[in-house]
């Protein structure tokens, strides 16, 4: 694979990513750059292993992960987002709440893993192909990385616009990508 056909699959793996990250930045309260920085890593950190990950998995049994990797980004992502939903409504209910300001380290981990489950599919498939994965994953997580950064801080302008309805909001986006998955695999 040429360097532009890896950096435009890099750049596709991160489009889920970027729209999570856009709905958690439209949920905080004025997102500061450090917490872009901390969602971007760990976006990042897991898009670069999933690759890694199917690649390995494609060695050994990539029928099993073929069969199985939508479903399990479906529900992941089905339950994130209905939990940001159910959350976003229970907030529209209580004005007293402190705004949040940072997302948890283990609902950002979910929700990375939930929308990187595409690229451990991609990393199946490029275990049948003559590429360097280590150098693809780390494009991809890269690229991931700068994607979600951008998509905290561009959701940090969203939010304001959106009021209390921008975790509801991230919530559809979410289910929105699980849909799109489910979709996309149907749809073949």
């Amino acid at each position: 694979m040429n360097l532009s056909a890896t950096i435009l699959l890099a750049f596709g793996m991160s489009m889920d990513a970027f729209a999570a990250s856009i709905g958690k930045g439209a949920t905080l309260h004025k997102p500061r750059f450090s917490e872009a920085l901390r969602t971007g890593l760990i976006f990042g950190a897991i898009e670069t292993l999933t690759p890694l990950i199917g690649w390995a998995l494609g060695m050994l049994a990539s029928q099993f992960v073929l069969e199985w990797n939508h479903w399990i980004a479906f529900t992941l992502l089905v339950f994130l987002g209905g939990r940001m939903v159910i959350e976003g409504v229970r907030n529209d209910i209580d004005e007293d709440e402190t705004p949040v300001r940072r997302h948890g380290f283990w609902l950002l981990v979910t929700t990375a893993i939930a929308t990187s489950l595409d690229a451990m599919a991609v990393g199946v498939g490029l275990a049948f192909l003559q590429v360097n994965i280590l150098t693809t994953a780390l494009a991809i997580g890269c690229a991931t990385f700068i994607m979600s950064t951008l998509g905290i801080m561009v959701g940090r302008y969203i939010g304001p616009l959106l009021g209390k309805r921008a975790e509801i909001l991230g919530g559809v986006v979410l289910i929105g990508i699980g849909a799109q998955i489910m979709w996309n695999h149907f749809a073949g």
